[in-house]
């Protein structure tokens, strides 16, 4: 089975995760090119600058140090650095421009004859000529209970609102966003963790869910799990009140 990642290039929680993803992949499948988006955390494109003061502004100084150090500390490991992890493995990268939408860009991905593609916080909406290129399509990883906790940040989300639970849910990407049918879904209890205790958990779950679900697609033995959309729940990125609010519940970044 040929694979194409669709991932981004953050520097605290994905290189590793995807080293161990690589590690773990069975005989059957080869991941035979990658693309790594410039990373968004707020969900949009911003510039450095930007990006630094909007996470001042909403999490506060002592969160900003924290993880401006944290920033700095990864810069400085190639364990952290997303692109080195693939080249270490000869897998190649595909260079696009823009849009991964756009005509010529999917000119680029289909001459590695993908036959599922696989996104791990991929940040760009995904067309159907897109997702036709990959024969079984695209998976993606979400990490909450879908059709729960849609769009960003699930992990800031449900600690805020003092959910007893969370997991991770693997799911056939189509047009929408969080909305495809679920492949596979692991359920966490949540206890006393931190975020940053939350997101490490939950991605190493993450990168176990998409072992699961590349073996489906392989075998073609599956149920769907349907994301109800009736049922869903839908978040952005927090505002300073949000954290405020987050922070006064008794939560923890880390």
């Amino acid at each position: 089975m040929r694979l194409v990642i669709l991932t981004q290039d953050d520097p605290f929680y994905l290189a590793r995760n995807i080293d161990y993803l690589l590690k773990k992949l069975p005989p059957y499948a080869e991941v035979v090119a990658t693309v790594v988006f410039d990373v968004s955390p707020f969900g949009k494109r911003e510039s450095f600058g930007e990006k630094i003061k909007k996470t001042y502004d909403i999490f506060g100084l002592p969160f900003f140090v924290r993880y401006g150090f944290k920033y700095v500390a990864s810069k400085l490991d190639s364990r952290n650095n997303v692109r080195k992890v693939l080249s270490d493995r000869n897998i190649p990268l595909i260079h696009i421009e823009g849009n991964i939408n756009k005509d010529e860009n999917l000119e680029k991905l289909s001459q590695y004859k993908p036959d599922l593609f696989v996104s791990i916080a991929g940040n760009q909406i995904f067309k159907r000529k897109l997702l036709d290129v990959a024969t079984h399509g695209c998976i993606n990883l979400h990490t909450a209970l879908l059709p729960k906790y849609r769009g960003l940040m699930p992990s800031f989300w449900v600690l805020k609102n003092s959910e007893t639970h969370t997991g991770v849910s693997v799911f056939f990407v189509d047009e929408g966003i969080d909305n495809g049918p679920i492949l596979v879904q692991t359920k966490l209890p949540i206890g006393n963790m931190s975020q940053a205790e939350l997101i490490d958990v939950t991605k190493k779950m993450g990168m176990d869910a998409i072992l699961e679900s590349i073996d489906k697609v392989h075998t073609g033995k599956y149920e769907l799990i349907e994301n109800d959309a009736t049922q869903m729940t839908y978040f952005t990125f927090p505002t300073r009140d949000d954290v405020k609010a987050f922070l006064a519940a008794g939560k923890r970044f880390y």
